[in-house]
């Protein structure tokens, strides 16, 4: 094989990893990203957490946040961002208070 040949499967393969990151950045542009629940073992040493995120649309998420023993939920969008609800208790800080108080 002679030189040619090499630059030619050079551009072939620049070409085709050109197309794969193009692709992928149209289709987060189009919101067509997957799910995420981010829950880490470690979460339970930080006080700031982001619990789950639920796409709407393909311009707008629910996100749940925890901070320390209250959960926020946040509408995030390209014009505006929302506080939908705030100060709700977490699963786990009502579970704590139940145990607590022997009910």
């Amino acid at each position: 094989m002679d030189i040619i040949s090499y630059v030619q499967y050079l551009i072939a393969l620049l070409f085709v990893i050109a197309l794969l990151f193009g692709l992928a950045y149209l289709a987060k542009r189009m919101g067509l990203s997957a799910r995420v629940t981010i829950n880490s073992p470690k979460a339970g040493s930080r006080r700031l957490n982001v619990v789950e995120i639920l796409p709407i649309d393909t311009k707008r998420k629910l996100i749940l946040v925890r901070r320390d023993k209250t959960e926020h939920l946040l509408m995030l969008g390209t014009e505006r961002d929302l506080v939908i609800e705030q100060n709700i208790p977490a699963p786990d800080a009502d579970k704590q208070t139940r145990e607590q108080t022997g009910a």
